[in-house]
């Protein structure tokens, strides 16, 4: 009997031992929405543990397209957006689903497709007059048909031609642009992608990059809080937090010095 009792003595102060060694409060977490192209680029994976290790605040990644980051946002089951659609992202705001947007950042959009370039993307004098041509022609057009910003930038662009994207070889396919732009090498086709997911991709792909510079191929990002008015159990202070890290001379740092093979592939627009 005093034996048992020994050892239930013996087990309850190893308890208290590994009770007292356990942190007082389970670490801060948000969750936050945001494209897959700032994940297929590693640009996460780089900025996150900086912040983490500085704040002790971690941070859940839902990597989803544009559209359906702001869906999440709008339903209150993230703490903030970072988004890259700027007319969807007013409306966001607009309607009182988020609060104080941010720049952060910006690239560009490309034009990629066969080295062959089949419909003479190269020759092309703007991006509308490639866009029609890739209409005109008998290559695969890869869409990622997924209400991301790229596809929203796409369809944009597609308005200003005279050709509905609903020719024989126009395939929306409902991915990410990483998935994308590997179906686009299998198939030998042309998409639109953003240039940091291009950068980060290219050695693995049988494309060529064949368009760009265009004022319509602007990619700008910004950061949104959700508004807690709408939750008021969205973690405000904490995303809050993230967002002015992001914004702070260390963040935009951090981003501007991210390169994949020497090139940058996003440049810091905080200021």
């Amino acid at each position: 009997m005093f034996g048992s009792l020994s050892r239930w003595r013996q087990a309850g102060a190893f308890l208290l031992v590994a009770l007292l060694a356990m942190p007082l409060f389970a670490a801060e977490r948000i969750r936050l929405a945001t494209t897959t192209s700032t994940y297929n680029s590693g640009l996460l994976d780089a900025l996150l543990p900086e912040f983490e290790r500085a704040t002790g605040i971690q941070v859940q990644v839902l990597s989803v397209g544009t559209g359906q980051a702001l869906r999440l946002g709008r339903d209150g089951d993230v703490d903030l957006v970072m988004t890259h659609a700027p007319a969807a992202e007013e409306a966001f705001v607009e309607a009182g689903h988020g609060i104080d947007p941010r720049r952060l950042m910006y690239n560009d959009f490309v034009l990629v497709g066969p080295a062959n370039d089949p419909v003479g993307l190269r020759e092309s004098e703007g991006v509308v007059e490639a866009f029609e041509r890739m209409a005109r022609g008998n290559t695969p057009f890869i869409s990622r048909g997924d209400d991301s910003g790229t596809h929203k930038k796409e369809l944009e662009i597609w308005a200003l031609t005279q050709y509905d994207p609903s020719f024989a070889h126009y395939h929306a396919v409902g991915q990410g642009m990483g998935r994308v732009l590997l179906m686009a090498s299998e198939m030998q086709g042309y998409t639109l992608t953003d240039r940091g997911t291009w950068l980060a991709m290219r050695q693995r792909l049988d494309l060529e990059l064949l368009a760009e510079g265009s004022i319509d191929l602007a990619n700008p990002y910004q950061v949104i809080l959700v508004n807690p008015q709408r939750h008021p159990h969205v973690q405000l202070a904490a995303a809050t937090q993230f967002r002015d890290w992001l914004v702070s001379a260390e963040g935009q740092a951090l981003i501007g010095r991210f390169t994949v093979d020497g090139e940058p592939l996003f440049f810091p627009d905080a200021d």
